[in-house]
């Protein structure tokens, strides 16, 4: 297990520590969960499986956890991740996991764990892309005919908090899937999802003149500059 040396916050003492890399799923039960309480969630989660968080240094230090890329309000996710900084104690990683999934609240679904590299950039550094599956509740008649002119356009003008820009060049690839079990339509999205450059799933249905609120919209996938 990849280990290094970090200073105790305030104590001035040094422990050997792990980073670990927690693939996720957030579900029904936390739709509705902001990026922050998110982030609030993992902390009180930590705390229940009594693990030894590593703290950031500063006046208001908090444990280093850090989630790979927000997910707007309403989405789910398959395939969420986040790295967190802990003591070693002597717990196996699977022990770690027992422990993790005995105090995760509903909504949450680990999925995986494993050691990296401390000195492995983070992750908010490397996301490239998403994938999304989104499911069309209401029913679209001509959508192919609207994803093939969407995709035929050299621009697609929008604003975004005041600013304008152009979603077109953040669509990397945007299809029909095969309608879900209830016989509902879907879709498959890849965008850019790069800081300061990042598609987003309802912005590409409002180009479609579809509803974003009659959709069901699921992260399936996080694509890492390799």
């Amino acid at each position: 297990m990849p280990a290094g040396l970090a200073e105790e916050a305030g104590s001035g003492k040094q422990l050997n520590l792990i980073r670990l890399r927690l693939t996720f799923a957030k579900t029904d039960a936390m739709r509705y969960t902001s990026h922050l309480d998110l982030h609030k969630a993992w902390e009180r989660t930590m705390r229940r499986a009594d693990l030894p968080l590593i703290y950031n240094q500063g006046f208001n230090p908090r444990p280093r956890l850090q989630l790979a890329a927000a997910l707007p309000l309403g989405f789910t996710s398959r395939c969420e991740l986040m790295d967190t900084w802990l003591g070693e104690n002597g717990r196996s990683l699977d022990q770690i996991r027992v422990a993790l999934e005995g105090a995760l609240p509903p909504g949450l679904r680990l999925l995986e764990m494993q050691p990296v590299e401390l000195a492995e950039p983070a992750l908010q550094t490397r996301v490239q892309a998403a994938e999304y599956t989104v499911t069309l509740l209401d029913p679209v008649d001509g959508l192919e005919d609207r994803l093939d002119g969407l995709l035929r356009a050299d621009s697609l003008p929008r604003e975004r908090r005041g600013k304008p820009y152009d979603l077109r060049p953040l669509i990397e690839a945007l299809e029909p899937m095969p309608p879900d079990e209830a016989g509902r339509q879907r879709l498959r999205m890849l965008l850019a999802a790069q800081e300061g450059r990042t598609g987003r799933p309802e912005e590409v249905l409002a180009a479609l003149d579809y509803d974003p609120s009659a959709a069901r919209i699921e992260r399936t996938r996080l694509i890492f500059v390799s």
